[in-house]
């Protein structure tokens, strides 16, 4: 397709189009002349993601570049990739790593993946802002007098085992993995905040169920 009818399609104003190629989020297309290129259902595709990163997410370009720069590294493994393109999303702040608490959480978060079975997880370990995350929430519950304990964390990690399988069953509907990787960071900006809403949806009618109104 020429540049006007991805336009079209995709809803995005020609000269936002011509930016993101600018600013090399979105490949260049198939040139066919000198003032003219082509563009496939994969560039389509790629403004979805782009316009949902920046207007959903609201992450800046440059992240939004190294991102996609993640999504397009063949040289990883599929696991590897969905990793760095994830990790390079912006990430909450973190608790500091030579603070007494954060260091007896690492620990306990270290034990608790093993008793989980997540070995992987756990040698990955602080190469993962995700698990940084994880310690520095336990840590700020454990401050505040709201940490539950890791029986609780365990019938949330099961839980989430589940979900996890089942986000891996989508991205295993499509066979390139640049495709699971744009499937998995458009997720991260979209979905997540679709299962809190379920979440809490759900939290609402349990509640009336349990309690009345």
């Amino acid at each position: 397709m020429r540049l006007a009818e991805l336009s079209e399609r995709s809803g995005v104003p020609v000269g936002t189009i011509k930016y993101y190629l600018r600013e090399g989020l979105l490949p260049q297309g198939e040139r066919i002349s000198a003032t003219q290129a082509a563009y496939s259902e994969a560039h389509l595709r790629r403004l979805g993601l782009i316009r949902a990163m920046i207007q959903i997410g609201r992450i800046p370009v440059a992240t939004v570049r190294e991102v996609l720069g993640h999504v397009d590294d063949e040289s990883l493994g599929t696991t590897f990739r969905l990793g760095a393109a994830l990790w390079a999303m912006p990430q909450p702040p973190e608790a500091p790593a030579d603070d007494p608490l954060t260091v007896q959480v690492t620990e306990a978060v270290d034990r608790f993946l093993g008793d989980m079975g997540w070995h992987n997880a756990r040698e990955i370990g602080a190469l993962s802002p995700t698990y940084r995350t994880l310690v520095t929430t336990i840590v700020t519950l454990t401050r505040l007098g709201f940490s539950r304990g890791a029986e609780t964390l365990a019938q949330y990690a099961h839980l989430m085992e589940e979900v996890a399988q089942l986000d891996l069953d989508q991205l295993d509907t499509y066979e390139d993995d640049s495709e699971k990787v744009e499937l998995a960071v458009a997720s991260a900006v979209l979905y997540e905040p679709l299962l809190l809403a379920l979440r809490r949806l759900a939290q609402e009618e349990h509640s009336t169920r349990r309690y009345g109104l």
